[in-house]
Parts: C-alpha cells; structure tokens; sequence
C-alpha cells in the first residue's frame, strides 16, 4: 500500500498501529482493485499521480473524521474514489469544464467498483464545490472536500519545496 504523503506512519507495518489497521480495514475492498490502481498512471498535481493524490486525501479525511467521532468510513473510502476518472484532463478534449464534471465520472465509476452510500456519493460529487454549484450534504463531504484542496496546494508545493511537511497541518 502507498503511504500518505507528509505522515510519518509506515503503511506496509498495519500490525503495529490500530489506526493504519483502521483506515485499512476501511479502504481494503477498494484499495487494490485494478480501475483504482489505474489511477497511478495519471499526474494529478506536479510530481503526485492520481491515486496517490487520493490516498492523501483519503487518509487525512479519515483522520479528521475519526478524531472527530464522524463516519470516518465514508470519508476513507470517498476519498480514495473522489478522483476516480481514468484520462489526463490537460490533454482531453473537450475538458474545458473539468472541474466541475470530473466529480459525476468519478461517481459513475466508483458505483461500477463497490456500493457507495449516500455520503459516500454525496462527497464524491461535491468534492470540487464551489466549482460544483450545490453545497455538500454532509461534514464528511465538507471534510473531503476541503482536505483535498489542502492535498493539492501541497502537492503542487512539495515541488517547489521539497522539504514541506504537510503532515502536521493535517493532523498526522
């Protein structure tokens, strides 16, 4: 399994820490399938491919949702699926509007791989609000949707400045 970008946590040691065993136990019927290890063939934000982008925002949301006493479930799991869509959308035509129709793609795709519940979907389709018109429903959905904003600025600032550590800001 990939490890979280800024965390200090070992993803491949799961016995030794009962929240990685967690946030796996979450994630694990969805983490190896083939259409989400696709993911990595596609950049997402400088030097950080999709599916690792999503692991980030995945386990971070996880964090903030389990810390919190919210469904921290939903929130690892619509995290990995949030950017599920399987093209380079700086190269696609037609992706002139991106931003806010990669989200029902994601969704559609996430549907064929597992069944979602409503804040699962919910998060995955409002993920890029305000950009999507219509609020998120749910905490766990705002949570997804502002950590990924935070996972992206610090990706595309990692490359810049390669020794940002993120993981604090994220609770790590």
């Amino acid at each position: 399994m990939h490890k979280a970008i800024g965390s200090k946590k070992d993803f491949s040691n799961l016995s030794e820490d009962e929240l990685l065993a967690e946030y796996n136990e979450c994630v694990r019927d969805i983490i190896d399938h083939e259409m989400v290890n696709k993911m990595d063939s596609f950049v997402q934000h400088c030097n950080t491919s999709r599916l690792q982008h999503s692991i980030n925002v995945s386990y971070y949301s996880f964090l903030i949702c389990y810390r919190m006493g919210w469904d921290y479930r939903s929130a690892a799991r619509a995290g990995l699926l949030h950017d599920l869509f399987l093209y380079d959308w700086r190269t696609k035509k037609g992706a002139t509007h991106h931003a806010s129709w990669h989200p029902r793609v994601a969704l559609d795709n996430a549907s064929k791989i597992t069944e979602l519940n409503k804040i699962e979907k919910d998060a995955i389709r409002k993920h890029m609000w305000p950009c999507t018109l219509t609020p998120p429903r749910y905490i766990e959905s705002y949570v997804i949707t502002f950590v990924d904003k935070v996972c992206a600025v610090c990706e595309v600032a990692e490359r810049k400045y390669k020794g940002i550590r993120f993981g604090k800001v994220a609770v790590s």
